[in-house]
């Protein structure tokens, strides 16, 4: 079998889009600000209060649970890209469908880069249909990405801090009319350079809608360094699955996640095992 072989044979197997309880790992610290320029400092988080994060991740906090394997391992791919290749400052999350954890998923995955010795992560919420990192985070959605697509507000304004060490977010602002035509525009173009380049210890995390139910995925995918692919049981089909692949390109792709998380992260039983697998694209 191919490297993508076990990852498509549980998609074929899948004839319906069961939806599972989203309890992956989430494990914030208290803020720092080590930003090196006042004028680009994120600002505070709009709802500081830990009692306002979703309430699962809340409970995570409180467990104290570490870090799982699989962010680990992208995190390094991340910071010691192999074979020569060029420094990844750019990322894209997404997925073949909804409900298969891609917001989870960038959450963890900016977690894990922002706890590390030297990086920030910044997480940009490109999700303009289904929004939902901000209120993950525990944040009002207040201005944010549609404002600098559709009004010019300038970048600065909209990047905040969360209540996660070196962790900020551009949330996704208001629902637009024309998500499709937003994402799609130079202006997207020019955000997306102008953030790879400002900041040289930040790296960029967009969360993106479901490619094979916003074209303008494909299009996002053409201005990131990587694309992460997060596939969850019982969602996803074979299908469904070799088509995103086709649609970003092999080469783009950093590895596939594969979100198999059967046990629940909240249950007292829970003995620490994180069912995430994580294939090649290649």
């Amino acid at each position: 079998m191919g490297k993508f072989s076990t990852t498509l044979a549980k998609g074929e197997q899948q004839d319906s889009t069961t939806q599972k309880n989203d309890s992956d790992w989430l494990s914030p610290e208290n803020v720092e600000n080590r930003d090196k320029e006042t004028a680009d400092r994120p600002h505070p988080p709009t709802t500081p209060a830990s009692s306002q994060w979703d309430s699962r991740l809340f409970k995570a906090i409180n467990e104290d649970i570490s870090i799982p394997e699989i962010f680990k391992v992208l995190r390094s791919r991340i910071l010691h890209p192999q074979n020569g290749e060029k420094a990844i400052k750019t990322i894209m999350v997404t997925s073949a469908v909804p409900k298969e954890g891609k917001s989870f998923i960038t959450a963890n995955l900016g977690i894990s880069l922002a706890q590390g010795m030297d990086q920030h992560s910044l997480l940009v919420d490109c999700d303009l249909r289904r929004p939902s990192l901000a209120g993950l985070l525990g944040m009002q959605r207040a201005t944010g990405l549609v404002d600098y697509l559709r009004d010019n507000t300038p970048l600065a304004t909209l990047i905040n801090k969360t209540i996660v060490n070196k962790l900020s977010l551009i949330a996704s602002g208001k629902p637009p009319l024309n998500p499709a035509e937003l994402l799609s525009s130079a202006k997207m173009k020019e955000l997306t350079n102008e953030l790879s380049q400002r900041y040289e210890d930040r790296i960029i995390i967009f969360d993106t809608p479901p490619i094979l139910v916003a074209a303008e995925t494909g299009v996002l995918a053409r201005l990131v360094d990587r694309v992460i692919l997060v596939v969850r049981e019982g969602t996803s089909r074979k299908h469904e699955i070799q088509k995103t692949i086709d649609t970003i390109g092999k080469e783009k792709i950093m590895g596939i996640v594969y979100n198999d998380q059967t046990s629940n992260i909240f249950d007292k039983s829970y003995s620490k095992k994180y069912n995430y697998y994580l294939h090649d694209a290649k």
